[in-house]
């Protein structure tokens, strides 16, 4: 009888909670099924079970206390029976996997190729010498370039998509049947994205495996798979081939998950879900100065900003002569790729960070460090929240340090603005753990909200969202302009995102802002080579445009 490569039927995962014995549902009853050399996306929100069966075909459950019920076989294991010597060959050898966040999986002490090496030694009895030249063989087909000199570094000196590739390579050493990817995009910008999801497309094609893509982003599925298995609350709610499932969902759930995701070939006026647009600064202002803006004062400009990191032969431009200004209840996007300089631009505009030359003004005040009426969201509300103290009174610290002193007027101003922000009064004593991430970022926009600024800078503020949570924390920050009048700088690499959420937008690359203008003028008619560049690698919905853009990059590469 002629398995599948993965056979998956009735999955039950149960995890512990409490110390009662007492056990959570997180997988209901799911079954698959994976050929080789095909590409299944398995795809859902934050809870929806998603990478508990992915995890599950390597039996990374066992030990944990979870109790699984129905049947996983791969590469023809049983991974419930399996003994720990069949696992151990089972994970590399048949199977492996590629996690969201390379650095938590590579070892910061150790050279790349030593890595590699060694997880190729584990799994075949061959020399040192042998494993190491592996090592230099997998990096080098994943796309790293003087393969041999990179093996040598560790993964600090890698950018983020280079320790990607160099996970990939990982995953690679033993020739698996099986290649599991959890999320391997989600931290990486359009463009690199691109280049990851078209290598493991590469790899499939030459290699003949097997794909299971675990994603929250459907447009990241669309590029990537054959079929697309579509998960809610641990249960399997539609499967089919991605072109028909994308293009004809059956299922209302599936329906409500496409309409959330953000077009961008979808101008934002059609969104029917943020202020008119202010009035606009002519484009091309890179070199101009911010004063031809209409509609009155801006509440921020910029003049020939600047900021250089490093000593020496080693110093660089972060950001390399920027000017803009926004206006009150204007929304201006900022997009670029890592590195180009906006994360810079933002902490300046805020006082975070002092410019090196340029100057910032503010109701056409200049201004140097944090001044009133200045906030800030970040990409990550777990890392500026203290875990220690309840998120209303890490709300209430910008009320304090304003001078607010009366307690019961600072504990109503701020049960307020939870209510103002889609929570509950009585969450003001729970702490951030307590929370789902897109909860943790309405906390993260209540606090900037409490000392009533006229400016926020929203630095990826939801980039690590699923879709539908992405587009609730959207339409909150549209409806709160709509509602107070602020003036919004949004700093994010999802370039559809940036559309739905902008009046106007800034290309930036390598320090500078290289177009600007009305968001619709530049997404429908880019001038910049580099804007249509950033554009090509947004992901489609659409299979066949996917696999058209795909092929073109293969061309421009080739």
């Amino acid at each position: 009888m002629t398995h599948s490569l993965v056979e998956v039927t009735d999955l039950v995962v149960d995890f512990p909670v409490g110390g009662a014995g007492e056990h959570v549902r997180a997988v209901a009853g799911v079954s698959f099924t994976l050929e080789a050399g095909r590409a299944l996306g398995v795809v859902g929100e934050s809870g929806s079970g998603k990478s508990t069966v992915a995890a599950a075909l390597l039996g990374l459950h066992r030990g944990t206390g979870a109790r699984l019920g129905g049947t996983v076989r791969v590469g023809g294991t049983d991974v419930a029976t399996a003994s720990a010597a069949e696992l151990r060959r089972l994970r590399g050898g048949t199977a492996a996997m590629v996690f969201q966040d390379p650095l938590s999986s590579l070892d910061p002490y150790y050279a790349i190729g030593d890595q590699i090496a060694e997880v190729h030694r584990i799994h075949a009895d061959v020399s040192r010498r042998a494993a190491r030249a592996r090592a230099v063989e997998v990096l080098d087909r994943v796309g790293i370039p003087d393969a041999v000199r990179r093996s040598r570094a560790r993964p600090h000196e890698f950018s983020g998509g280079m320790r990607q590739r160099a996970l990939i390579a990982m995953a690679l050493a033993c020739e698996p049947r099986l290649l599991i990817a959890d999320e391997p995009t989600t931290a990486l910008d359009v463009t690199v994205q691109a280049q990851i999801l078209d290598l493991l497309h590469g790899l499939r094609e030459e290699r003949g495996l097997g794909l299971l893509l675990v994603t929250h982003d459907v447009g990241v599925a669309a590029e990537s798979v054959d079929e697309v298995l579509v998960m809610r609350g641990g249960y399997a709610v539609e499967r089919g081939p991605v072109a028909s499932v994308l293009a004809a969902p059956a299922e209302p759930y599936t329906r409500a998950l496409l309409a959330a995701v953000p077009r961008l070939d979808a101008p934002r006026r059609s969104r029917g879900s943020a202020p008119d647009p202010a009035p606009q600064t002519p484009a091309g202002l890179e070199g101009a100065g911010p004063e031809g803006a209409g509609g009155g004062q801006p509440v921020v400009e910029a003049f020939s900003l600047r900021r250089e990191f490093g000593r020496g032969r080693r110093k660089v431009a972060a950001v390399a002569g920027v000017s803009l200004a926004v206006h009150a209840g204007e929304t201006l996007g900022i997009v670029g790729e890592s590195g180009s300089g906006k994360s810079t631009l933002g902490r300046m505009l805020v006082g975070l960070l002092e410019p090196g030359s340029g100057q910032v003004r503010r109701d056409g005040v200049p201004v140097t460090g944090i001044a009133s009426g200045v906030q800030m969201v970040f990409q990550d509300p777990v890392s500026s929240l203290n875990p220690r103290r309840s998120v209303g009174e890490s709300i209430a610290d910008p009320l304090r340090a304003a001078g607010e002193r009366d307690g019961a007027a600072v504990r109503a101003r701020v049960e307020e603005l939870l209510l103002r922000v889609g929570l509950e009064a009585e969450h003001y004593d729970r702490y951030p753990h307590e929370f789902s991430g897109g909860q943790r970022q309405r906390v993260g926009i209540a606090r900037a909200l409490a000392p009533r600024p006229r400016l926020i800078v929203c630095d990826e503020p939801v980039s690590a969202l699923d879709v539908t949570t992405q587009a609730q924390v959207t339409a909150l920050l549209a409806e709160l302009q709509r509602e107070l009048g602020i003036a919004l700088v949004f700093i994010a690499h999802d370039l559809a995102v940036v559309r739905q959420v902008s009046d106007r937008v800034a290309v930036m690359r390598a320090g500078e802002i290289v177009e600007e203008g009305p968001v619709d003028e530049v997404y429908d008619r880019p001038a910049h080579p580099y804007t249509r560049q950033l554009l090509a690698a947004v992901p489609a919905l659409d299979p066949a445009l996917a696999a058209g853009r795909r092929r073109t990059r293969q061309e421009v590469f080739a």
